[in-house]
């Protein structure tokens, strides 16, 4: 393995979690305002990949430091924990991040997963392994209209293969 990968056993939590709570599954495309919530990462450079912080941060010490009229999903990506009254929750799984490793991939997936943080009780790290990972930090939580196909992505009510539709009839 190279020393950028890194398995779940290897990442601890969240430091925002509590130590005698019983272990939380995170969502990596979380609720800005979840109490518990933490900044994954800052969507960075000409194409908003989410650049992962090394360490966690609350979200509630950035939400007021960012210039009025700025939605905080345009340029940060938060982590909250699962909650079982998400639209994108069907049993124990997510489904958004099943449509997500419905998209191509725009690199190869051999590549070393970037660091993150909550690794360890990531909700799409626990369900679909390295190939979430790889996806991650192409993921948005905000969406625009312009962009259709985000915007599928987002949609609960979209299916994998009408995604899988969406994408064969755009090529």
């Amino acid at each position: 393995m190279g020393s950028d990968q890194t398995t779940a056993a290897q990442v601890a939590a969240p430091a925002t979690a509590p130590a005698t709570a019983a272990p939380a599954t995170w969502c990596p495309s979380g609720e800005a305002r979840a109490p518990e919530s933490v900044v994954l990462g800052v969507r960075s450079g000409s194409d908003g990949q989410v650049v992962y912080l090394a360490d966690p941060v609350p979200a509630s010490g950035v939400l007021g430091t960012l210039p009025e009229g700025i939605e905080p999903t345009r340029v940060l990506r938060f982590a909250s924990h699962c909650v079982s009254a998400c639209a994108n929750r069907r049993g124990d799984d997510c489904s958004l991040v099943e449509r997500v490793l419905t998209l191509p991939s725009a690199a190869a997936d051999t590549r070393a997963v970037p660091r993150c943080h909550l690794r360890a009780r990531c909700q799409w790290w626990q369900q679909s392994g390295v190939a979430a990972c790889h996806r991650c930090p192409a993921v948005t939580t905000a969406t625009f209209r312009e962009d259709e196909l985000a915007t599928l992505v987002a949609d609960p009510s979209t299916t994998p293969e009408q995604l899988a539709a969406w994408i064969a009839a755009s090529a």
